[in-house]
């Protein structure tokens, strides 16, 4: 599948939800994969790193394809997206997953789908009738609800952390997919990743960790998929779905990124699951296609 660099990325409606599904179920092994890495790596090392591999890659792809750099009014949102999805999600979310397990972080996703319509709200890329906000105040309310009385309404500080991730990640998604409609999505997430390289491989050196090499090969795999697919490959199909189809409505879909990373931390980490989870998704499921027929 080409994913272009160009500006003109306007699938139809129901290629837009192909492109964030896609973009969404990458994006769900990411705090499994977290998890797994930060039991042996540090998360500031961790941070800095995958963001160091993913911005070679960007780099690698923006030369190859020739790419011409961004207008200087470009500059400045791209440099919100790199704060949102390149350092403030990676690390808020890692320094979390040091102190409680991931099947306590990933209902925390529930509520990237309001962060995202509300920060695109504000830029004034999107205007949601009031009825879509209804339907996406119930299905994060089913997701953080169910979350939070399945675990007896306990407080960790680390959800402090978490709650900085998902308002730091909803203003990367929402200022990036308003760039993409001009740039195309390879072009916003490789320049959001290029501006942080000077940071982040000044970062990764001064971090590295004396016993690195005697992480485990699981630690490793969580690292690479961090790095490769969280940080660059899932971008690729999250933005371009965002800009086609709307923040706020293509958004949507995060809801049902808990679940699936629910259930990738029960298949790969052995995280148990009860049965109420999947009714509750069945449910977000219904809010999430009232949502965005309702946009």
């Amino acid at each position: 599948m080409a994913i272009s660099i160009a500006h003109n990325e306007a699938p139809g409606d129901w290629a837009a939800w192909g492109y964030g599904m896609a973009g969404m179920l990458i994006f769900s092994a990411s705090l499994p994969a977290t998890r797994v890495a930060v039991e042996a790596l540090d998360p500031w090392f961790l941070t800095a790193g995958r963001a160091l591999i993913a911005g070679v890659l960007a780099a690698g792809a923006l030369l190859a394809l020739r790419a011409p750099l961004p207008s200087r009014g470009d500059w400045g949102g791209l440099i919100w997206t790199a704060l949102g999805v390149v350092v403030g999600f990676p690390l808020f979310s890692a320094l979390a997953l040091r102190f409680v397990p991931s099947s306590h972080a990933i209902p925390f996703i529930g509520l990237l789908p309001l962060a995202t319509a509300g920060f695109a709200a504000l830029i004034g890329q999107d205007r949601p009738r009031p009825l879509f906000w209804l339907f996406a105040v119930l299905g994060s309310t089913l997701v953080a609800g169910h979350a939070w009385l399945s675990g007896g309404l306990e407080f960790e500080a680390a959800d402090l952390l978490m709650l900085a991730a998902i308002v730091t990640c909803g203003m990367g998604y929402a200022v990036g997919s308003k760039l993409t409609r001009r740039l195309g999505s390879l072009a916003v997430i490789s320049w959001a990743l290029v501006l942080s390289l000077p940071v982040s491989a000044v970062a990764t050196i001064a971090l590295w960790p004396a016993d690195l090499m005697a992480a485990p090969a699981s630690a490793w795999a969580g690292f690479a998929y961090v790095s490769v697919f969280s940080m660059f490959v899932g971008f690729l199909f999250w933005y371009r779905g965002l800009a086609a189809g709307g923040a706020a409505r293509v958004g949507q879909l995060q809801l049902l990124q808990s679940f699936a990373g629910l259930g990738l931390a029960a298949l790969l980490l052995g995280e148990p699951v009860g049965w109420s989870t999947w009714a509750v998704a069945a449910g977000v499921a219904v809010s999430v296609f009232a949502a965005w027929r309702s946009a």
